[in-house]
């Protein structure tokens, strides 16, 4: 099986002129994972820019990151793209050669009958010595409608506390299956997996950007 994993392509910048209609992904494979940071939900650019990769892929999984929220709330833009994918799986009727559109939202999916995709954002946990440094640097605070270190951290402890049940769960219930997990944040500090301006944190952010979750089940188990 093969996927096609992208993420961070921006494609609202620049801000005067957005470049969704001239990015394009060649379909190297059936599947495509968009890992977030793709464009903003508020902008109708972003869905047109996904109902044209859908007539080149089978599958779209598509997870959130934090600037699909820029210029909105998380609220409204989960509800973006729930919405979304309830029109997408209505054309599907009418049009077969269109491809599903999977969006991970602490979801399972079953992709064949030995291999599970879990997705979700799974922010990071923001420390408590990093809180105001990341509420004064990190734009998400500013650009996202009623969003607080707070409720990014309560939103992490979330997404990890789904994840690692799913995990644990299929672990014990369904130990044929192998499980690909798809998110936004990085599960981990090491510099071999992570952009590495926010690992010389000379603003004192890097909590905003990755978490070390190195004992946690998601990242333990042996089949993932």
């Amino acid at each position: 099986m093969k996927l096609l994993i992208l993420s961070d392509l921006h494609l609202e910048t620049p801000s005067t002129r957005p470049t969704y209609f001239q990015f394009t992904i060649p379909p190297s494979c059936p599947y495509l994972a968009l890992l977030g940071d793709i464009g903003l939900a508020s902008d109708t650019r972003l869905f047109e820019f996904l109902s044209l990769q859908l007539k080149q892929f089978e599958i779209i999984f598509f997870v959130m990151g934090n600037h699909e929220a820029y210029d909105s709330s998380y609220t409204a833009a989960r509800s973006a793209f729930h919405s979304f994918s309830q029109s997408i799986s209505q054309r599907r009727r009418s049009d077969p050669s269109l491809g599903c559109f999977i969006f991970l939202d602490q979801t399972r999916f079953d992709i064949c009958h030995n291999v599970t995709i879990l997705g979700c954002t799974l922010f990071s946990t923001i420390s408590s010595q990093q809180a105001q440094s990341v509420q004064l640097f990190v734009s998400d605070f500013e650009r996202v409608e009623d969003w607080t270190v707070e409720d990014h951290n309560a939103a992490h402890a979330s997404d990890l506390a789904w994840l690692n049940e799913q995990v644990l769960q299929i672990s014990k219930s369904e130990p044929h299956r192998k499980i690909i997990i798809f998110t936004h944040y990085s599960p981990t500090t090491s510099p071999e997996a992570n952009d590495p301006r926010p690992l010389k944190d000379a603003s004192g952010v890097r909590s905003a950007f990755m978490t070390d979750l190195s004992a946690e089940p998601c990242c333990v188990e042996m089949r993932l």
